[in-house]
């Protein structure tokens, strides 16, 4: 980050400040928020976090997640924080269109603004950048971020456990984007007092019934499994979400399993919401989902991890990215599971 000691100096006196992520929120968007927050309140900040839109029930045990304010919910609550707020950090989105109509707000704001994430491409819409591709996670940016700061010695444990949270989330309980930096990291963090059992359980073991129910349906009835494209497929429909009552975050995960079979190297999560269909891609060794996702999905993301979407038709989604398969078929047979 260029411009350090500038930094220091704006954050070395009191502020009024925003924390804004991106819509449809993930375990990193809030755990890289909730730290952010919980280092600054700690030093006499006056700090708002904002989402776009509402969080999955999985997050609720998170300290202070009732703080955030919604857009969806008060938008003239989250305009009057963003325009008196000196400074906003945007975190884990790399263009305002991540973040709807409340990119709108901050755009023309003279407040200044403080990018902190790990997607490929950013904007130039912050006075300050933190941007590292390399990192698993925006949370472990926010790590580095404290540290850079010089108060990584007196990270408080809830920053600590929400700096974890989005870290074990955004790399699949370590699985991706893993690093030696990042184990390194994680172990400061249990050094601080990080119980990592105990965190892995309540983010990963705190399903109702309907979500176990809804990953056996997935499974049993929309897996669609191409071997000669070592592609395994789940697709839900709109009224597959009627028929479970499916809210935000409950599908989170489901994309994975596709991965526990042995011979499949990409699995393809395709679900239709109310005004586009989402794709989310995960993949093994060395083959990249983030080229699929970005060149015919109008996403993005990492390696093994990336996601689009489309304002086609559930079927025509489904359709196009078979169509694109074919010109993979090669990189995917080749990938070497042993």
């Amino acid at each position: 980050m260029k411009n350090l000691h500038e930094l220091k100096r704006l954050l070395s006196a009191p502020k009024d400040i925003a924390i804004i992520s991106h819509r449809n929120p993930d375990g990193d968007a809030i755990g890289s928020s909730l730290a952010l927050y919980h280092y600054l309140c700690g030093h006499g900040h006056a700090v708002h976090v904002i989402l776009p839109s509402e969080y999955p029930d999985a997050f609720l045990w998170m300290p202070d997640i009732a703080r955030i304010v919604i857009y969806d919910n008060d938008p003239e609550h989250v305009k009057e924080i963003c325009e008196r707020a000196e400074i906003i950090f945007c975190l884990d989105f790399n263009s305002l269109d991540r973040i709807d109509k409340v990119g709108e707000i901050i755009q023309p704001l003279r407040s200044k603004k403080i990018l902190i994430d790990h997607h490929l491409h950013p904007e130039s819409f912050t006075d300050y950048i933190l941007s590292d591709t390399s990192a698993s996670s925006t949370s472990e940016l926010v790590f580095e971020f404290i540290d850079r700061m010089g108060h990584k010695a007196s990270m408080s444990l809830h920053a600590a456990e929400c700096i974890y949270t989005g870290i074990v989330t955004d790399t699949g309980s370590f699985k991706y984007s893993t690093s030696a930096r990042l184990f390194r990291i994680v172990a400061e963090l249990l050094e601080m007092g990080v119980d990592d059992y105990r965190l892995q359980d309540l983010i990963f073991n705190s399903l109702e019934e309907k979500q176990l129910r809804l990953l056996g349906y997935c499974l049993y009835n929309r897996l669609e499994v191409l071997p000669e494209y070592r592609t395994a497929i789940i697709t839900l429909s709109k009224e597959d979400y009627e028929t479970f009552d499916i809210v935000r975050g409950e599908t989170e995960g489901i994309v994975n399993y596709m991965l526990k079979l042995r011979n499949v190297v990409m699995g393809v999560f395709i679900t239709e919401q109310p005004t586009i269909v989402k794709i989310s891609l995960r993949s093994k060794g060395d083959f990249s989902v983030q080229e699929i996702a970005r060149q015919y999905f109008k996403g993005g993301g990492h390696r093994n991890a990336a996601g689009g979407f489309a304002f086609q038709s559930l079927k025509a989604t489904v359709r196009r990215f078979k169509e694109v398969l074919p010109q993979y078929k090669e990189a995917l047979q080749a990938v070497n599971l042993c």
